[in-house]
């Protein structure tokens, strides 16, 4: 055998993997082998891949996992992704390195970072070269972290990431699972079971719906790996590739048909309706991709274009918990809106808010810290901003939810809109409780529904447009959609400013 054939063994082996073994067969059964995901992501075959010989002395194809720079949409990525076929896609000291450099490599470059992780962790066997000390396999989450809001890091979590391996997906922008094969757990269930007798499923613990609907780690739960790799080339085409560039606005189409919006948004503030067909309706045909669907879903929170221009939308749903802020809903708007700062995307507020959530229990779980990191994360951000007073906006939630004070770039309202302190519910219970209470019973509910008239009537969006100056222009439902579009393309014409100090000190 000359060298060359020799080299194109060693390639060859080592790109292979290890689906050909009978154990390999099985953790790979229902998944796509990694270099077959990899074609499906790219546009074409990878630029260029670093480490594909890493590991061949041990026997271990490629250390278990390959690094490869190539393209999606035209723009240049980086992408790590576990072989689970080579050693279960475990990290040893080769995997370590081959991942760290990489992703420097994508720093570097200032392009987008793609994980894709189908890994059984840390290998014990090599603990002693990168468990303890400088160079070791926490410098993967180090980096996660210097590098968010810098460039893009995506994760798409087809198998297992237990233990210490689960914080690449934690420390994701954004995480895709796939239904009944994705799971992320601290401890296994073994584990579980010998240390705090607990007998629970794989599934139940760290299962990809779980934490989709639950937990909040996962924000797009998927059915299979294609699907997967389609969802994270959809989401990237929002993006900038890093937060030096500003995302691409494609060219506008027009509506294949408009929506009658004063037909969707009930007058009656106590109907519920669902905000999703508003923000369908604003948005560009087939252009909405909602993050995290299934958890705290009286939030809403979407990528959308307007007129081609990636927008993320904050949205309250009075179909679900009548749209009250709760903490996960909280958390999941302000982390949202954090993304959308980071990289430039505008952000469009729609509300239709009563307040926060009140009552012990949610006092007890930290309702005002909550709702402190979302206000911080409105207040912090700097990209073009506009809120849409769409039906109620009341109190803390109104604030929250990007009120006038919270000085967006613009505060639009509809008709429909409700601008008031408290509602006439709770003001009238608040101003006559005790006029109320001296009342005969018979009396009480004609008295209440009386005052509640009064107060409703005395709750006008023209007062707040014509005497606080509190919103910029009223606008007709079926014109906010162009409204928008305009405005956008003003507005993304200024410079962010920010405070300069190290960094914020963020409610927990």
């Amino acid at each position: 055998m000359d060298i060359y054939q020799k080299l194109d063994e060693k390639r060859g082996w080592a790109a292979q993997g290890g689906r050909l073994s009978e154990k390999s067969a099985k953790l790979l059964a229902g998944k796509l082998f990694v270099r077959d995901r990899l074609k499906l992501l790219l546009d074409d075959e990878p630029d260029f891949e670093d480490g594909l010989l890493a590991g061949i002395d041990k026997g271990v194809p490629a250390d278990a996992v390959v690094t490869v720079i190539g393209s999606i949409g035209g723009r240049q990525v980086a992408v790590i992704a576990n072989d689970i076929t080579s050693k279960a896609g475990t990290w040893g000291y080769q995997t370590f390195i081959k991942i760290t450099r990489f992703q420097q490599l994508a720093f570097d470059l200032k392009i987008p970072l793609i994980y894709l992780v189908d890994s059984a962790g840390a290998r014990i066997d090599e603990q002693k070269l990168c468990y303890l000390g400088r160079r070791a396999w926490g410098n993967i989450f180090h980096n996660q972290v210097k590098f968010s809001g810098a460039i893009p890091q995506l994760c798409l979590l087809f198998g297992p990431s237990p233990a210490g391996a689960a914080y690449v997906p934690a420390l994701c922008d954004v995480v895709i699972m796939v239904d009944k094969k994705a799971t992320a757990y601290l401890g296994s269930p073994r584990m579980v079971k010998m240390a705090i007798g607990e007998d629970v499923t794989e599934e139940e613990l760290g299962g990809a719906r779980m934490h989709c609907a639950l937990s909040g780690l996962g924000d797009v739960l998927v059915q299979s790996d294609e699907e997967a790799i389609g969802v994270a080339r959809r989401y990237l085409s929002y993006f900038p590739s890093s937060y030096a560039q500003k995302p691409d606005v494609s060219a506008a189409s027009p509506k294949a048909a408009a929506v009658d919006l004063t037909k969707v948004i009930p007058h009656n503030q106590n109907v519920p309706y669902d905000v999703k067909v508003l923000i369908e309706a604003l948005a560009d045909d087939g252009s909405v991709l909602e993050i995290k669907p299934l958890f705290a879903r009286e939030m809403v929170t979407a990528l959308v274009r307007m007129g081609g221009r990636p927008v993320g939308v904050v949205a309250n749903n009075s179909k679900v918990k009548g749209g009250v802020l709760f903490n996960d809903s909280s958390d999941k708007a302000a982390r949202f809106i954090w993304l959308c700062n980071a990289f430039n995307i505008p952000l469009l507020f729609l509300q239709d808010i009563s307040g926060y959530m009140i009552g012990s229990s949610v006092e007890k779980a930290g309702i005002i810290r909550h709702g402190a990191k979302l206000l911080s994360a409105v207040c912090e951000a700097t990209v073009p901003r506009i809120s849409v007073m769409v039906r109620k906006a009341y109190g803390g939630g109104y604030l929250a939810m990007s009120g006038a004070p919270t000085q967006p770039d613009a505060m639009l309202a509809l008709p429909t809109a409700m601008p008031a302190l408290v509602g006439p519910e709770a003001a009238v219970n608040a101003m006559y409780f005790n006029q109320i209470a001296e009342l005969p019973e018979s009396e009480r509910a004609a008295f209440v529904a009386r005052k509640r008239e009064e107060y409703g009537a005395d709750i006008d969006v023209y007062s707040a447009a014509a005497d606080s100056m509190a919103v910029e222009a009223v606008v007709h439902p079926n014109e906010l959609r162009d409204e928008l579009i305009r405005r956008y393309d003003a507005y993304s014409r200024k410079r962010a400013e920010a405070f300069e100090k190290r960094n914020p000190v963020h409610p927990v």
